[in-house]
């Protein structure tokens, strides 16, 4: 969460926090203007304090900074589990993205689209148990 803002995508400029009225399309606007600092994201990405460093997350300006990493992985998982963890996790804080339909709306179709997902990425299916998930990533490093 250090690294993500509300911005343009292509030039970085925050958007203040400026969006529509209409709160379905202030969501979509929300979705489309997460974007990450990319000076941030450049200064941890040449940090040689440890051996190996995740990023975790998405943005729309991916693009800008995705040839900085030596690897990708795209954390894949069925509609329906994604679902049930969104509303797992907003049962929890209302708050949280996916809290509202209008939300679980665009993560249907990003999840139907593959709409800013690396095409390049390794996937990794995290249906299945958290161990496995990660041994498979470790697998690749």
């Amino acid at each position: 969460r250090e690294l993500a803002y509300q911005g343009d995508p292509e030039t970085g400029i925050p958007t203040d926090g400026a969006t529509p009225a209409n709160q379905d399309k202030a969501v979509t606007f929300f979705s489309e203007h997460h974007i990450w600092h990319i000076d941030k994201v450049r200064a941890l990405a040449a940090q040689q304090d440890a051996a190996v460093t995740f990023f975790c997350g998405g943005s729309r300006n991916f693009s800008r900074f995705i040839d900085l990493f030596d690897g990708v992985f795209v954390l894949d998982v069925d509609l329906e589990t994604s679902l049930r963890r969104v509303h797992e996790r907003a049962a929890l804080d209302p708050t949280d993205w996916g809290g509202i339909p209008s939300e679980r709306v665009i993560i249907r179709r990003l999840h139907q689209t593959q709409e800013g997902i690396p095409t390049n990425g390794i996937t990794t299916d995290t249906a299945a148990p958290i161990v496995d998930v990660v041994d498979e990533i470790l697998h690749h490093i």
